[in-house]
Protein backbone atom coordinates (compact mmCIF):
# COMPACT_ATOMS: atom_id res chain seq x y z
CA UNK A 1 0.00 0.00 0.00
CA UNK A 2 1.21 3.52 -0.85
CA UNK A 3 1.01 6.84 0.96
CA UNK A 4 2.31 10.39 0.53
CA UNK A 5 5.76 10.55 2.11
CA UNK A 6 6.21 14.31 1.72
CA UNK A 7 4.70 17.22 -0.18
CA UNK A 8 5.45 20.85 -0.92
CA UNK A 9 3.42 23.68 -2.48
CA UNK A 10 4.30 27.24 -3.43
CA UNK A 11 2.65 30.05 -5.39
CA UNK A 12 4.29 33.22 -6.62
CA UNK A 13 2.84 36.31 -8.33
CA UNK A 14 5.67 36.47 -10.86
CA UNK A 15 7.54 39.49 -12.14
CA UNK A 16 4.91 41.08 -14.38
CA UNK A 17 1.58 40.56 -12.60
CA UNK A 18 0.22 42.64 -9.73
CA UNK A 19 -2.17 39.99 -8.42
CA UNK A 20 -2.03 36.22 -8.08
CA UNK A 21 -4.97 34.50 -9.75
CA UNK A 22 -3.59 31.01 -9.06
CA UNK A 23 -4.94 28.89 -6.21
CA UNK A 24 -3.89 25.51 -4.87
CA UNK A 25 -4.93 22.89 -2.36
CA UNK A 26 -2.44 20.49 -0.77
CA UNK A 27 -3.65 18.10 1.90
CA UNK A 28 -2.58 14.50 1.45
CA UNK A 29 -3.85 12.49 -0.29
CA UNK A 30 -5.50 15.24 -2.40
CA UNK A 31 -3.73 17.96 -4.41
CA UNK A 32 -5.14 20.66 -6.71
CA UNK A 33 -3.84 23.55 -8.85
CA UNK A 34 -6.13 26.14 -10.49
CA UNK A 35 -5.19 29.09 -12.71
CA UNK A 36 -7.94 31.73 -12.93
CA UNK A 37 -8.74 34.21 -15.67
CA UNK A 38 -11.00 37.27 -15.94
CA UNK A 39 -10.85 40.95 -15.03
CA UNK A 40 -11.79 42.70 -11.77
CA UNK A 41 -10.24 39.91 -9.69
CA UNK A 42 -12.67 37.45 -11.28
CA UNK A 43 -9.87 35.00 -12.05
CA UNK A 44 -8.81 34.96 -8.43
CA UNK A 45 -12.41 34.27 -7.40
CA UNK A 46 -12.83 31.49 -9.98
CA UNK A 47 -9.65 29.65 -9.00
CA UNK A 48 -10.50 29.94 -5.31
CA UNK A 49 -13.96 28.50 -5.90
CA UNK A 50 -12.38 25.64 -7.81
CA UNK A 51 -10.06 24.56 -5.00
CA UNK A 52 -12.75 25.12 -2.35
CA UNK A 53 -14.81 22.41 -4.03
CA UNK A 54 -12.13 19.91 -2.97
CA UNK A 55 -11.84 20.99 0.66
CA UNK A 56 -14.38 18.41 1.94
CA UNK A 57 -12.15 15.67 0.50
CA UNK A 58 -13.29 12.74 -1.62
CA UNK A 59 -15.07 10.59 0.98
CA UNK A 60 -18.24 9.29 -0.63
CA UNK A 61 -20.73 6.72 0.60
CA UNK A 62 -21.91 5.94 -2.92
CA UNK A 63 -18.84 3.89 -3.72
CA UNK A 64 -17.34 6.19 -6.35
CA UNK A 65 -13.75 5.55 -7.35
CA UNK A 66 -11.24 8.35 -6.63
CA UNK A 67 -11.20 9.20 -10.34
CA UNK A 68 -15.00 9.46 -10.45
CA UNK A 69 -15.01 11.52 -7.23
CA UNK A 70 -12.43 13.92 -8.69
CA UNK A 71 -14.55 14.42 -11.81
CA UNK A 72 -17.60 15.07 -9.64
CA UNK A 73 -15.74 17.73 -7.64
CA UNK A 74 -14.60 19.41 -10.87
CA UNK A 75 -18.18 19.41 -12.15
CA UNK A 76 -19.41 20.94 -8.88
CA UNK A 77 -16.75 23.64 -9.11
CA UNK A 78 -17.81 24.46 -12.66
CA UNK A 79 -21.44 24.84 -11.59
CA UNK A 80 -20.51 27.18 -8.72
CA UNK A 81 -18.29 29.38 -10.86
CA UNK A 82 -20.80 29.57 -13.72
CA UNK A 83 -23.68 30.39 -11.35
CA UNK A 84 -21.71 33.23 -9.72
CA UNK A 85 -20.71 34.63 -13.11
CA UNK A 86 -24.37 34.70 -14.16
CA UNK A 87 -25.37 36.58 -10.99
CA UNK A 88 -22.54 39.12 -11.08
CA UNK A 89 -22.16 41.06 -14.34
CA UNK A 90 -18.62 42.16 -13.41
CA UNK A 91 -17.58 38.51 -13.31
CA UNK A 92 -19.27 37.27 -16.46
CA UNK A 93 -16.91 35.14 -18.49
CA UNK A 94 -14.59 34.36 -15.60
CA UNK A 95 -13.03 30.94 -15.57
CA UNK A 96 -10.19 28.80 -14.34
CA UNK A 97 -8.16 25.76 -15.19
CA UNK A 98 -7.96 22.89 -12.73
CA UNK A 99 -5.70 19.88 -12.34
CA UNK A 100 -6.40 17.60 -9.38
CA UNK A 101 -4.69 14.41 -8.19
CA UNK A 102 -5.77 11.87 -5.57
CA UNK A 103 -3.45 9.19 -4.18
CA UNK A 104 -5.00 5.78 -3.64
CA UNK A 105 -3.57 2.62 -2.11
CA UNK A 106 -1.95 1.51 -5.37
CA UNK A 107 -2.54 4.28 -7.89
CA UNK A 108 -2.92 7.99 -8.57
CA UNK A 109 -6.04 9.46 -10.21
CA UNK A 110 -5.93 12.76 -12.10
CA UNK A 111 -8.78 14.99 -13.34
CA UNK A 112 -7.97 17.89 -15.61
CA UNK A 113 -9.45 20.89 -17.46
CA UNK A 114 -7.34 23.59 -19.15
CA UNK A 115 -3.58 23.97 -19.46
CA UNK A 116 -2.37 23.47 -15.90
CA UNK A 117 -0.37 20.26 -16.00
CA UNK A 118 0.48 17.08 -14.11
CA UNK A 119 3.87 15.37 -14.42
CA UNK A 120 5.46 12.25 -12.94
CA UNK A 121 9.12 11.54 -12.22
CA UNK A 122 9.75 7.80 -11.99
CA UNK A 123 13.24 6.31 -11.81
CA UNK A 124 14.67 9.39 -13.50
CA UNK A 125 12.09 9.51 -16.30
CA UNK A 126 10.02 12.72 -16.38
CA UNK A 127 6.65 12.30 -18.09
CA UNK A 128 3.70 14.61 -18.69
CA UNK A 129 0.40 12.99 -17.67
CA UNK A 130 -2.05 15.59 -19.03
CA UNK A 131 -2.74 17.16 -22.41
CA UNK A 132 -3.35 20.90 -22.56
CA UNK A 133 -6.78 22.08 -23.63
CA UNK A 134 -5.30 24.94 -25.62
CA UNK A 135 -5.27 26.26 -29.16
CA UNK A 136 -1.60 25.49 -29.84
CA UNK A 137 -1.92 21.99 -28.37
CA UNK A 138 -4.80 21.28 -30.76
CA UNK A 139 -2.80 22.65 -33.68
CA UNK A 140 0.11 20.39 -32.72
CA UNK A 141 -2.19 17.36 -32.55
CA UNK A 142 -3.35 18.24 -36.07
CA UNK A 143 0.25 18.49 -37.25
CA UNK A 144 -0.05 22.20 -38.04
CA UNK A 145 2.53 23.31 -35.44
CA UNK A 146 5.79 21.85 -34.18
CA UNK A 147 6.57 21.99 -30.43
CA UNK A 148 9.17 24.67 -31.17
CA UNK A 149 6.64 26.78 -33.07
CA UNK A 150 4.04 26.28 -30.36
CA UNK A 151 6.39 27.51 -27.61
CA UNK A 152 6.71 30.89 -29.35
CA UNK A 153 3.20 31.12 -30.82
CA UNK A 154 1.48 34.48 -30.04
CA UNK A 155 -1.75 32.65 -29.12
CA UNK A 156 -0.18 30.00 -26.90
CA UNK A 157 -2.09 31.28 -23.85
CA UNK A 158 -5.53 30.72 -25.40
CA UNK A 159 -7.25 27.74 -23.81
CA UNK A 160 -10.14 25.85 -25.37
CA UNK A 161 -11.67 24.46 -22.19
CA UNK A 162 -12.09 25.93 -18.68
CA UNK A 163 -14.35 25.88 -15.65
CA UNK A 164 -16.99 28.61 -15.52
CA UNK A 165 -17.76 29.96 -19.01
CA UNK A 166 -20.31 27.23 -19.78
CA UNK A 167 -22.89 25.45 -17.59
CA UNK A 168 -21.31 22.08 -18.44
CA UNK A 169 -17.69 21.09 -18.87
CA UNK A 170 -15.91 18.04 -20.23
CA UNK A 171 -13.40 16.67 -17.72
CA UNK A 172 -10.42 14.56 -18.79
CA UNK A 173 -9.45 11.95 -16.20
CA UNK A 174 -7.29 8.88 -15.85
CA UNK A 175 -5.84 6.61 -13.16
CA UNK A 176 -2.21 5.50 -13.31
CA UNK A 177 -0.63 2.61 -11.35
CA UNK A 178 1.81 4.09 -8.85
CA UNK A 179 4.94 2.85 -7.15
CA UNK A 180 7.19 3.91 -4.26
CA UNK A 181 9.53 6.75 -5.11
CA UNK A 182 7.23 8.33 -7.68
CA UNK A 183 7.27 12.14 -7.55
CA UNK A 184 4.31 14.07 -9.00
CA UNK A 185 4.24 17.72 -10.04
CA UNK A 186 1.09 19.79 -10.55
CA UNK A 187 1.72 23.29 -11.92
CA UNK A 188 0.15 26.29 -13.63
CA UNK A 189 1.39 27.46 -17.01
CA UNK A 190 3.33 30.23 -15.30
CA UNK A 191 6.01 27.57 -14.87
CA UNK A 192 5.77 25.64 -18.13
CA UNK A 193 5.43 28.74 -20.34
CA UNK A 194 8.70 30.10 -18.95
CA UNK A 195 10.82 27.01 -18.23
CA UNK A 196 11.29 24.16 -20.75
CA UNK A 197 10.19 20.72 -19.60
CA UNK A 198 13.77 19.45 -19.80
CA UNK A 199 14.90 22.12 -17.35
CA UNK A 200 11.98 21.40 -15.00
CA UNK A 201 12.98 17.73 -15.06
CA UNK A 202 16.61 18.56 -14.25
CA UNK A 203 15.59 20.80 -11.36
CA UNK A 204 13.51 17.97 -9.94
CA UNK A 205 16.15 15.28 -10.46
CA UNK A 206 18.96 17.38 -9.01
CA UNK A 207 17.17 18.73 -5.93
CA UNK A 208 17.84 17.34 -2.47
CA UNK A 209 14.22 17.81 -1.38
CA UNK A 210 10.83 18.71 -2.80
CA UNK A 211 11.15 22.09 -1.09
CA UNK A 212 14.39 22.79 -2.91
CA UNK A 213 12.93 21.60 -6.22
CA UNK A 214 9.76 23.68 -5.92
CA UNK A 215 11.56 26.86 -5.01
CA UNK A 216 14.08 26.25 -7.77
CA UNK A 217 11.27 25.98 -10.31
CA UNK A 218 9.66 29.24 -9.17
CA UNK A 219 13.03 31.00 -9.21
CA UNK A 220 13.77 29.69 -12.73
CA UNK A 221 10.41 30.94 -14.02
CA UNK A 222 11.02 34.38 -12.53
CA UNK A 223 14.55 34.54 -13.86
CA UNK A 224 13.15 33.76 -17.31
CA UNK A 225 10.84 36.76 -17.05
CA UNK A 226 8.04 35.68 -14.71
CA UNK A 227 5.32 36.84 -17.09
CA UNK A 228 2.55 34.96 -15.25
CA UNK A 229 1.68 33.68 -11.79
CA UNK A 230 3.62 30.54 -10.91
CA UNK A 231 2.24 27.70 -8.79
CA UNK A 232 3.81 24.31 -8.08
CA UNK A 233 2.61 21.38 -5.99
CA UNK A 234 4.93 18.40 -5.48
CA UNK A 235 4.39 15.10 -3.67
CA UNK A 236 6.38 11.88 -3.30
CA UNK A 237 5.07 8.39 -2.61
CA UNK A 238 6.39 5.62 -0.38
CA UNK A 239 5.26 2.20 0.79
CA UNK A 240 3.36 1.88 4.06
CA UNK A 241 4.84 -0.93 6.19
CA UNK A 242 3.26 -2.68 9.15
CA UNK A 243 5.61 -0.89 11.52
CA UNK A 244 4.91 2.59 10.16
CA UNK A 245 1.23 2.61 9.31
CA UNK A 246 0.84 6.15 10.65
CA UNK A 247 1.81 9.02 8.30
CA UNK A 248 5.34 10.34 8.69
CA UNK A 249 4.85 13.54 10.65
CA UNK A 250 8.07 15.22 9.66
CA UNK A 251 7.73 14.38 5.98
CA UNK A 252 4.18 15.51 5.35
CA UNK A 253 4.63 18.69 7.37
CA UNK A 254 7.04 20.18 4.82
CA UNK A 255 4.92 23.01 3.45
CA UNK A 256 5.77 26.34 1.90
CA UNK A 257 3.75 29.13 3.39
CA UNK A 258 1.31 30.83 1.06
CA UNK A 259 1.92 34.37 -0.21
CA UNK A 260 -1.66 35.32 0.63
CA UNK A 261 -1.63 35.04 4.42
CA UNK A 262 -1.72 31.31 5.17
CA UNK A 263 -0.85 30.44 8.74
CA UNK A 264 2.86 29.75 9.29
CA UNK A 265 4.16 26.35 10.28
CA UNK A 266 4.99 26.18 13.99
CA UNK A 267 8.56 25.03 14.49
CA UNK A 268 10.98 24.47 17.34
CA UNK A 269 8.52 23.16 19.92
CA UNK A 270 10.06 19.70 20.33
CA UNK A 271 13.70 20.51 20.95
CA UNK A 272 13.60 19.98 24.69
CA UNK A 273 11.51 16.82 24.57
CA UNK A 274 13.92 15.08 22.21
CA UNK A 275 16.63 15.08 24.89
CA UNK A 276 14.62 12.84 27.25
CA UNK A 277 15.39 9.13 27.09
CA UNK A 278 13.40 6.31 28.68
CA UNK A 279 16.15 5.74 31.28
CA UNK A 280 16.16 9.42 32.16
CA UNK A 281 12.40 9.43 32.64
CA UNK A 282 12.50 6.34 34.88
CA UNK A 283 15.33 7.86 36.93
CA UNK A 284 13.42 11.13 37.34
CA UNK A 285 10.30 9.28 38.46
CA UNK A 286 12.29 7.23 40.98
CA UNK A 287 13.97 10.36 42.40
CA UNK A 288 10.59 12.08 42.64
CA UNK A 289 9.09 9.15 44.58
CA UNK A 290 12.06 9.08 46.97
CA UNK A 291 11.78 12.82 47.67
CA UNK A 292 8.04 12.50 48.15
CA UNK A 293 8.54 9.63 50.64
CA UNK A 294 11.02 11.67 52.68
CA UNK A 295 8.70 14.66 52.79
CA UNK A 296 5.75 12.75 54.27
CA UNK A 297 7.66 10.41 56.62
CA UNK A 298 6.50 11.16 60.25
CA UNK A 299 9.31 12.16 62.62
CA UNK A 300 7.71 10.42 65.60
CA UNK A 301 5.03 7.86 66.26
CA UNK A 302 1.48 9.17 66.54
CA UNK A 303 1.93 12.09 64.11
CA UNK A 304 0.45 10.49 60.97
CA UNK A 305 -2.76 12.53 61.24
CA UNK A 306 -0.85 15.83 61.56
CA UNK A 307 1.26 14.95 58.55
CA UNK A 308 -1.81 14.07 56.47
CA UNK A 309 -3.50 17.33 57.46
CA UNK A 310 -0.37 19.26 56.54
CA UNK A 311 -0.30 17.58 53.15
CA UNK A 312 -3.90 18.56 52.43
CA UNK A 313 -3.20 22.14 53.48
CA UNK A 314 -0.14 22.36 51.27
CA UNK A 315 -2.11 20.85 48.36
CA UNK A 316 -4.84 23.46 48.78
CA UNK A 317 -2.30 26.28 48.83
CA UNK A 318 -0.59 24.87 45.75
CA UNK A 319 -3.85 24.57 43.82
CA UNK A 320 -4.86 28.13 44.74
CA UNK A 321 -1.47 29.43 43.66
CA UNK A 322 -1.68 27.57 40.35
CA UNK A 323 -5.19 28.88 39.70
CA UNK A 324 -4.12 32.48 40.38
CA UNK A 325 -1.06 32.06 38.17
CA UNK A 326 -3.19 30.66 35.34
CA UNK A 327 -5.66 33.52 35.60
CA UNK A 328 -2.80 35.97 35.18
CA UNK A 329 -0.58 34.07 32.76
CA UNK A 330 -3.14 32.81 30.24
CA UNK A 331 -4.49 36.26 29.20
CA UNK A 332 -0.94 37.60 29.05
CA UNK A 333 0.17 34.69 26.87
CA UNK A 334 -2.82 35.10 24.56
CA UNK A 335 -2.19 38.82 24.22
CA UNK A 336 1.49 38.20 23.49
CA UNK A 337 0.69 35.59 20.85
CA UNK A 338 -1.84 37.89 19.15
CA UNK A 339 0.73 40.68 19.14
CA UNK A 340 3.36 38.40 17.63
CA UNK A 341 0.92 37.25 14.96
CA UNK A 342 0.16 40.79 13.81
CA UNK A 343 3.69 41.87 12.87
CA UNK A 344 5.90 40.90 9.95
CA UNK A 345 9.50 41.42 8.87
CA UNK A 346 11.64 40.80 5.81
CA UNK A 347 14.38 38.18 5.92
CA UNK A 348 16.24 35.62 3.83
CA UNK A 349 15.00 32.10 3.15
CA UNK A 350 17.27 29.09 3.62
CA UNK A 351 17.82 29.01 -0.15
CA UNK A 352 18.85 32.70 -0.35
CA UNK A 353 15.61 34.32 -1.54
CA UNK A 354 13.91 37.38 -0.06
CA UNK A 355 11.08 36.19 2.22
CA UNK A 356 8.37 37.54 4.52
CA UNK A 357 8.23 36.26 8.11
CA UNK A 358 5.38 36.61 10.56
CA UNK A 359 6.21 37.23 14.22
CA UNK A 360 9.25 38.63 16.00
CA UNK A 361 12.85 38.05 14.79
CA UNK A 362 13.98 36.34 18.00
CA UNK A 363 14.90 32.82 19.07
CA UNK A 364 14.11 31.48 22.54
CA UNK A 365 16.07 28.80 24.39
CA UNK A 366 15.63 25.19 23.23
CA UNK A 367 15.52 26.38 19.62
CA UNK A 368 12.03 27.91 19.85
CA UNK A 369 11.49 30.60 17.20
CA UNK A 370 8.97 33.43 17.55
CA UNK A 371 8.40 33.66 13.80
CA UNK A 372 7.35 31.63 10.81
CA UNK A 373 7.94 31.98 7.09
CA UNK A 374 4.78 33.12 5.25
CA UNK A 375 5.98 33.99 1.74
CA UNK A 376 9.12 33.34 -0.29
CA UNK A 377 9.67 35.52 -3.35
CA UNK A 378 11.53 34.55 -6.47
CA UNK A 379 14.05 37.37 -5.91
CA UNK A 380 17.52 36.06 -4.98
CA UNK A 381 19.49 38.15 -2.50
CA UNK A 382 22.61 37.86 -4.62
CA UNK A 383 20.90 39.90 -7.38
CA UNK A 384 20.57 42.94 -5.10
CA UNK A 385 23.13 45.66 -4.26
CA UNK A 386 24.67 45.34 -0.81
CA UNK A 387 23.09 48.56 0.44
CA UNK A 388 19.60 47.48 -0.63
CA UNK A 389 20.15 44.07 0.91
CA UNK A 390 21.19 45.57 4.24
CA UNK A 391 18.19 47.91 4.36
CA UNK A 392 15.79 45.04 3.66
CA UNK A 393 17.25 42.66 6.22
CA UNK A 394 17.34 45.06 9.19
CA UNK A 395 14.35 43.23 10.81
CA UNK A 396 12.10 46.30 10.82
CA UNK A 397 8.66 45.26 12.08
CA UNK A 398 5.89 45.91 9.57
CA UNK A 399 2.17 45.39 9.12
CA UNK A 400 0.97 42.65 6.80
CA UNK A 401 -0.09 45.18 4.14
CA UNK A 402 3.22 47.04 4.39
CA UNK A 403 5.19 43.82 3.97
CA UNK A 404 3.04 42.71 1.02
CA UNK A 405 3.44 46.10 -0.69
CA UNK A 406 7.18 46.02 -0.17
CA UNK A 407 7.43 42.56 -1.73
CA UNK A 408 5.27 43.64 -4.67
CA UNK A 409 7.55 46.61 -5.37
CA UNK A 410 10.58 44.41 -5.03
CA UNK A 411 9.26 41.73 -7.39
CA UNK A 412 8.17 44.24 -10.03
CA UNK A 413 11.65 45.82 -9.96
CA UNK A 414 10.47 49.16 -8.59
CA UNK A 415 12.75 49.03 -5.54
CA UNK A 416 15.84 47.70 -7.30
CA UNK A 417 15.58 50.42 -9.88
CA UNK A 418 16.18 53.11 -7.25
Amino acid sequence: MLRVAEYFDLSDTGRQRRANEDSRFARAPLFVVADGMGGAQAGEVASRLAVEAFEPGLADERGLSPEQALCERVTEANERIHALAQRDRARQGMGTTVTAAAVGEHDVAVAHVGDSRAYRLREGVFERLTEDHSLVEELMRQGKLTPEEASAHPQRSIITRALGPEPDVQVDSRTWPAQPGDVYLLCSDGLTSMVPEEEVAELLRGAGSLREAGRGMVAAANEAGGRDNITVVLFRLETVGAADAAPAEGATAEHAAAPTGDEPTVVGGRAGAERLTADAVRSAVADSEAIRARRIEPRAAGREEDVEGGRRSRLRRTLVALAVTALIAVPVAIAAWLAIGSVYFIGASDEGFVAVYRGLPYDLPLGIELYGETYVSGVPLRSMPQARRASLLNHTLRSRDDAADLMRRLETGELQAR
